[in-house]
């Protein structure tokens, strides 16, 4: 099976055994109180002018929680680090992560992780494009390490099917109803061509034909035209073609008309347990931002490091010396 290393956000066969209870709402409000103030203000101004950040924030957050857990990892530089594997380089928003770990050492000094920062501003962007707002807990620490090793046996494709995604959310002590509730981040945020090419093939004039039957053909159709053969592996469409920047539950309804970017996508609408519950969460803004709450903040749980596991670091780029 093909290795896809651009899709949006990937899940991983770890088995994370992990606790919120180390973890608080109010873990800052000594230490460094307005932290949560500065992660929002620093992520709606960069946002103001590249409204494209919010999802890059959001996939981000992902890739950092599926590798080593909830601990800043992902933003490590350097050859070999978890940031240099092909699956991570075309990730974004590393740089609106770094100004707000900047503004809060000089603030609060060695106190904030830029695990937590992370979270918030993945939390952050979710609101800013118009989602629900989330009470996170906080108190992760850094991880101690990034290596380029931890992440590609990890990733899986987008063409997997419903099984093996819920046996990897299962590992992680993600449901399958999680999957679903999370899968709703495909409503903001965009993706390359390569991440959904093995839904079309070359016909023997070199035009893209679709051979996933689960796709609406005018979307199809669409879809081959922002992604013609000749496309290069820099060339992205929108995930939500219909309320791009937008928050919302239309991700659902474009699963029930066909248009589910992903294969791992359209599987949601295809398979019996899932159905249902995209069926409802496509009628349901309401109940999607509810549950939203919930499934994010157990993601935001997964792996985290706390104590002597894991350090502040003084920049996110750098583990400290």
């Amino acid at each position: 099976m093909k290795l896809n290393f651009k899709s949006p956000f990937l899940f991983l066969p770890l088995l994370f055994s992990f606790s919120l209870s180390d973890l608080s709402s109010d873990f800052y409000s000594v230490s460094c109180p307005n932290v949560e103030l500065l992660v929002k203000d620093t992520i709606r101004f960069a946002s103001s002018t590249d409204p494209t950040l919010l999802g890059k924030l959001v996939r981000l957050l992902f890739h950092d929680c599926i590798v080593e857990g909830c601990d800043g990892s992902v933003l490590v530089q350097g050859n070999r680090t978890e940031r240099s594997d092909p699956a991570n380089r075309s990730l974004g928003g590393f740089e609106v992560v770094e100004e707000a770990k900047r503004m809060i050492e000089a603030l609060c000094p060695r106190t904030v992780s830029c695990a937590d920062i992370l979270v918030l501003a993945a939390r952050d962007a979710v609101e800013i494009a118009g989602g629900p707002s989330v009470q996170v807990p906080l108190g992760r620490r850094d991880g101690l390490t990034s290596s380029i090793s931890n992440v590609r046996p990890n990733m899986i494709d987008t063409g997997f099917s419903l099984d093996e995604m819920a046996r990897l959310f299962s590992s992680k002590g993600l449901s399958i109803d999680d999957l679903v509730i999370l899968s709703g981040a495909h409503t903001i945020g965009s993706a390359h061509c390569t991440s959904f090419s093995e839904r079309f093939q070359q016909d023997s004039k070199g035009n893209l034909v679709p051979i996933d039957s689960s796709m609406e053909k005018d979307f199809a159709t669409e879809l081959i035209k922002q992604c013609p053969a000749n496309a290069n592996d820099t060339v992205t469409v929108s995930n939500d073609m219909v309320t791009a920047s937008l928050f919302d539950n239309q991700y659902y309804r474009n699963l029930l008309d066909g248009r589910g970017l992903f294969k791992s996508d359209s599987v949601l609408f295809v398979d019996e347990r899932t159905k249902g519950k995209v069926e409802r969460l496509a009628e349901d803004e309401d109940e999607f931002f509810a549950k939203w709450r919930e499934s994010f903040v157990k993601l935001a749980g997964v792996g985290v490091k706390t104590g002597e596991r894991g350090e502040i670091r003084v920049s996110c780029v750098n583990v400290n010396e």
